[in-house]
């Protein structure tokens, strides 16, 4: 179920690899158009929240409530604990994840509230994954709190 949107979620977490940080992206969508995309930023700007979904949301900007509620997200990699509270938060219907692999997050809790959750096991977002895993364990530790 590749698409534009998901297209541009691996395009952003590439944009993390070449810029030294953690290749996950994200975009946040709203009636077929882009309202934000971002990319871990952790390490470039030595951020502890700016994961791939919190900073498409954060380019995303101030959004009515309504405007979440039919949005969906693509992320290249299945959402950790502060990025799936940030989805239910916003009451965000549909998260589309490239991968759960290399990471499983809380796509229990996010189905348990209601959330539909794809998961596309992309092997690119896998291969991806697993060699910026294996060439940079502590940065990887780092980013899931180990």
């Amino acid at each position: 179920m590749r698409n534009l949107f998901f297209e541009e979620a691996i395009n952003q977490a590439k944009i993390a690899l070449q810029e030294g940080g953690i290749p996950i992206g994200s975009v946040l969508v709203y009636k077929n158009k882009i309202l934000g995309k971002g990319h871990n930023k952790r390490i470039q700007e030595g951020s502890v929240v700016l994961h791939g979904e919190m900073d498409a949301f954060e380019n995303a900007g101030r959004q009515k409530a309504n405007i979440y509620k039919e949005s969906i997200l693509y992320t290249t990699l299945s959402p950790c604990p502060m990025c799936t509270g940030t989805i239910i938060l916003y009451g965000i219907p549909k998260v589309v994840i490239g991968e759960n692999k290399t990471f499983l997050g809380e796509e229990d809790l996010l189905r348990f509230k209601g959330v539909e959750v794809v998961v596309l096991n992309d092997k690119e977002c896998i291969t991806m994954m697993k060699k910026f895993i294996n060439e940079k364990p502590q940065l990887w530790n780092e980013d899931i709190g180990i």
